[in-house]
């Protein structure tokens, strides 16, 4: 199979790994719109002549169709989520697969039909989160015959030596984007009801709870996004739920310092003027901090996903709870949030490209993936899900 790769950042460049060391993928194209920086990469790592380097200027549909002129048999989408609709868009014309990362947008959406009619499988939300956590959530869900509440968690955070600053926090991929989703709100399912979470009050008290990790501590909670739509692709109709979440979490602390910074206004979307200049707060107060709270060379991430569901099989009460942690693999130097999403990308598209995920149209992890199969995918990396099933008194 022959994989175009469009993004080769912290996540392209696992991608970009986990594709050249399989034999299935016999040509791998990888472009960027700093090529010099990508062929000194490809250079360095001596992935040789089957990766072929080329610029990309992802706000440009020409130039998109241009790279996607040789017929690739998948597309692999890593680009920043401002392009995936017009990656998409050109994708189904040049008649090509494809599989990215991120949310589905509402413009993806709408060639939901077009894309089954031409007999194309476009795979996004698979990634780390989203992505392993809609498997492991369908999966979870499939085990019972009714259920009561389903909690899923996805975080990634410097380990515990690591969380060696003012916020116990390092970057693994674009601090504007954490940000950014630090405004997003929420939406979960609280007592049967369905509870609307505001961007400026996802840190609030009485929004965070705690969770107890095995073998890596206690950590605070706090919305992610919006559950309630995730029900509804389950099969579930909301009110048959009495509790619903999707939830990131942190070291202790975190929370109440973004608290007081999105009480000042700092993570505001509305431009300030400083001495005639405009600046955007968010990318301001991103680009201040992040060089300070880089994870170093030698120091390790770790990338949660869990899944907690409780309900009835065969007439007992009990739950399920499906996990995966991972680690920066030192060796390689890929994170723990390289690896989950970048090897998971590139595992979708090894899938579509080899045959073994047939189905057409515009798919969800949720529901399209043969979860044995993707299991094994992932263990072959070094990535493991460990289920606990248990009857409750």
């Amino acid at each position: 199979m022959n994989i175009l790769l469009l993004g080769v950042g912290m996540q392209g460049k696992a991608a970009l790994h986990d594709l050249w060391q399989s034999p299935a993928v016999v040509r791998i194209v990888a472009a960027d719109g700093d090529l010099p920086s990508l062929k000194r990469y490809v250079r360095g790592r001596r992935y040789g002549k089957k990766v072929g380097c080329e610029h990309v200027d992802a706000g440009k549909k020409t130039d998109l169709l241009r790279l996607m002129k040789s017929r690739p048999t998948v597309v692999l989408d890593l680009l920043p989520s401002r392009f995936s609709g017009r990656v998409a868009a050109a994708a189904l014309q040049a008649g090509a697969n494809l599989v990215n990362t991120v949310y589905v947008l509402p413009e993806v959406k709408k060639l939901a039909a077009a894309i089954k009619a031409g007999a194309l499988t476009f795979l996004p939300e698979f990634g780390m989160d989203p992505g392993i956590d809609l498997v492991l959530l369908g999966r979870a869900v499939s085990l019972f015959d009714s259920v009561d509440t389903i909690d899923s968690y996805g975080a990634g955070f410097p380990d515990m030596a690591a969380a060696n600053n003012a916020i116990r926090y390092k970057v693994t991929w674009t601090f504007e984007g954490v940000l950014r989703a630090y405004m997003r709100g929420g939406r979960l399912i609280r007592g049967g009801r369905i509870v609307e979470i505001g961007g400026r009050d996802m840190f609030s008290p009485e929004n965070i709870h705690e969770i107890e990790i095995p073998d890596l501590g206690r950590f605070e909670a706090y919305a992610n996004g919006d559950a309630v739509h995730y029900a509804k692709l389950l099969g579930i109709a909301p009110n048959k739920l009495q509790q619903l979440g999707r939830y990131a979490f942190r070291w202790p602390g975190h929370c109440a310092f973004w608290k007081k910074l999105v009480d000042l206004h700092l993570l505001d979307d509305e431009p300030l003027t400083v001495d005639g200049a405009t600046v955007n707060r968010r990318r301001f107060l991103a680009a201040a901090i992040e060089p300070h709270i880089r994870l170093g060379e030698r120091e390790r991430d770790v990338a949660v996903i869990r899944v907690d569901v409780t309900g009835m099989k065969q007439g007992k009460k009990t739950r399920a709870v499906l996990q995966v942690i991972d680690r920066r693999d030192l060796a390689t130097g890929f994170t723990a949030m390289s690896r989950t999403v970048g090897f998971t990308a590139s595992i979708g598209a090894q899938l579509i490209g080899s045959g073994r995920l047939q189905k057409r149209g515009l798919l969800s992890p949720l529901r399209d993936i043969p979860y044995d199969l993707f299991k094994q995918e992932l263990a072959k990396r070094g990535i493991h899900i460990n289920e606990e099933i248990r009857l409750l008194e």
